[in-house]
């Protein structure tokens, strides 16, 4: 057993609190981890001045050094210099009886990060090893959101080093992970996986964590520790901020201790004050050996009653369905809006899709429109979900709020970025992706929200994904769809076509997966509208053939519909030879065109489907 392991068997022990807050006090301009080689001697200051407050316990200036985030920086070339410098720094600052650990932060933070887990563990091993060759006395894994990142890093890391290592969670809940796992069971299994010291620091302050610690149960042969925040986050004077609570902050921490923590410091906010009044409050405590849990009063999660409901998946299996997109207004004038929907209501279409600011240009809320919809009209509203205008609260608020309404069938989309739109300065949000969203809107399907906390009642997502088949190659993009369907994506609605043999390669490049297509039509309706197609929206490529064809009648705007109808009806042709799901996509509030469109898909597919009979 090492000395550090040793030392937490018959002691508790304190750690230091944060640096950054201290350093960006002082009018920190970069990353903290940058400081470590053009400020040392800032660095060593703060590590001393912990040390002098109390400490037993420092870290390095190493939680956000990984590649990645040093990338934004400049200085992912630097991963290695600035974790040697971290621990020589700290170990100038060392008293003989200071332990440091080197600190590693995690990658999967809220906002979704691509990183597969072996691109992770590859970036983490970096450093590691470079922290464990420079002689750390133990390892700090900390602010990890991720349950699956932490367990495979600690499980990597100790088939390489028999090194101490500490491993903390971040929760956003006080009894859940962001997974819907107890923070309790969470902590076995780092303890499984091969920490020696598990607990939980960061989002919370030391009350709400001492509320955690209450349902947590000592390890067997492994000890607790627990690194609070100051306090919650303020504002004042547009600066964020923590409370001034460093008394406080120590009376808590006697409660932590009689809640099993071995190991004590601080996170965001917390300064050598905040670890001066730890120290001088919990003296006289012994470590915990012993503690009555408190058990966690289970939610209970209703089930939505879906039976007499088909939703589109179902359908589109089983018959020809036709689904018709059609922009919100941008204006408060709504007659010629709800005139068509009661048109598309009338002719039996099975559903509308309604997009969400489409093109970064300014709609009426879908959402709102939906809510009119299900109120006076049978026909189903699809509602389209961008992740560009709403951050993560405002995307699990909007989710709610379908659910609520009675919205089931959802479109998840990245979106079109702000800068083509018609308010070029609006700023992009893109908290997850199109992928992220899915998995959001699938919890919510398991009741539970993204904080692991259970909503009470489970939401009945069917979710569609997007597809653009116009591309050079179709086999990457066949490699993301079926990314897309691993996150939980139902069925898919793709960009516009305009060839049959495009319609046939769809087929064949998507024939192995068990998930349907709704595929793209979308009429031209002027000779300048095919121009703009072809030669300005990205992917679409007309025919030599087709512009011809609609040159020679551009004066002619019967002869340009007929040619329209035509061509598309030619389409349709062929989408119903290989695929029961038929998107007709409106164009400027014409329904007249996916009226006639959809009447000729019945025609053709009923009349396919009595030959069959």
């Amino acid at each position: 057993m090492t000395q550090l392991l040793q030392a937490l068997k018959h002691n508790i022990l304190i750690a230091d609190g944060a640096m950054g807050t201290i350093l960006y006090s002082e009018g920190l301009d970069t990353c903290p981890e940058a400081y470590n080689l053009s400020h040392p001697e800032k660095v060593e200051h703060i590590h001393r001045s912990y040390i002098d407050a109390g400490a037993d316990i420092i870290q390095t200036n190493t939680y956000g050094a990984n590649f990645e985030k040093l990338k934004a920086y400049g200085l992912e070339h630097k991963v290695k210099d600035i974790h040697q410098a971290a621990v020589k720094i700290a170990q100038q600052a060392a008293n003989d009886d200071t332990y440091i650990l080197g600190t590693v932060g995690g990658f999967r933070g809220v906002r979704q990060e691509d990183l597969s887990l072996s691109a992770i563990q590859y970036h983490t091993g970096i450093q590691v090893d470079t922290l464990v060759e420079a002689g750390v006395d133990g390892l700090l894994f900390e602010t990890y959101y991720d349950l699956e990142e932490l367990t495979n890093i600690i499980q990597a890391t100790r088939r390489k080093y028999d090194i101490p290592i500490v491993a903390q969670l971040t929760a956003s809940n006080t009894n859940y992970l962001r997974d819907g796992s107890e923070i309790n069971s969470a902590l076995q299994q780092l303890k499984a996986s091969g920490a020696d010291v598990v607990g939980l620091n960061c989002h919370h302050g030391p009350h709400h964590m001492q509320q955690s610690f209450s349902h947590i149960e000592l390890p067997d042969d492994g000890y607790l520790s627990c690194y609070p925040n100051a306090s919650l986050l303020d504002i004042d004077n547009s600066e964020f901020k923590y409370s001034d609570n460093a008394e406080y902050f120590g009376s808590v921490a006697q409660k932590l201790i009689n809640e099993g923590v071995r190991l004590i410091g601080g996170c965001c906010g917390t300064t050598p004050e905040h670890i001066k009044f730890i120290k001088s409050s919990i003296k006289d405590l012994k470590p915990v050996t012993h503690k009555d849990i408190i058990p966690i009063t289970k939610h209970q999660t209703k089930t939505t009653t879906t039976s007499s409901k088909v939703n589109l998946t179902t359908k589109v299996k089983q018959r020809p369905t036709i689904i018709v997109e059609l922009d919100t207004p941008k204006h408060l004038d709504t007659s010629l809006f709800f005139r068509n929907i009661k048109k598309l209501d009338d002719a039996d279409i099975d559903a509308v899709t309604l997009a969400d600011n489409s093109l970064a240009t300014v709609r009426i809320s879908n959402i709102a429109a939906a809510s009119l919809i299900k109120q006076n009209y049978n026909i189903e509203p699809l509602v389209h979900i961008t992740c560009r205008d709403r951050n993560l609260i405002g995307l699990q608020s909007h989710l709610l709020g379908l659910s609520l309404i009675g919205v089931d069938e959802i479109l998840t989309i990245t979106g079109d970025p702000s800068k083509i739109g018609n308010l070029p300065g609006a700023m992009n949000v893109f908290d997850v992706n199109s992928k992220g969203l899915t998995e959001i809107a699938q919890r919510f399907n398991q009741g539970i929200n993204t904080d692991g906390d259970a909503l009470k009642q489970a939401t009945n997502f069917n979710i569609a994904g997007a597809f653009d088949p116009n591309v050079r190659k179709l086999d990457g993009a066949i490699r993301r769809l079926e990314k897309k369907i691993d996150s939980g994506m139902n069925y898919f609605i793709t960009q516009p076509v305009y060839s049959k043999e495009k319609i046939k390669a769809v087929y064949e490049a998507t024939k192995h997966l068990n998930v349907p297509f709704f595929i793209g039509i979308m009429p031209i309706t002027s000779y300048n509208n095919a121009l703009f197609l072809h030669n300005e929206v990205p992917g679409i490529k007309l025919s030599e053939e087709i512009l011809t064809q609609f040159e020679a009648v551009k004066n002619d705007k019967e002869k340009t519909r007929e040619l329209s109808i035509s061509i598309c009806k030619e389409l349709i042709d062929t989408v119903h030879e290989y695929f029961n799901g038929l998107y007709l996509i409106t164009p400027f509030q014409r329904v007249d065109f996916s009226l006639e469109l959809a009447a000729y898909s019945k025609t053709i597919t009923s009349t396919k489907q009595e030959a069959i009979l």
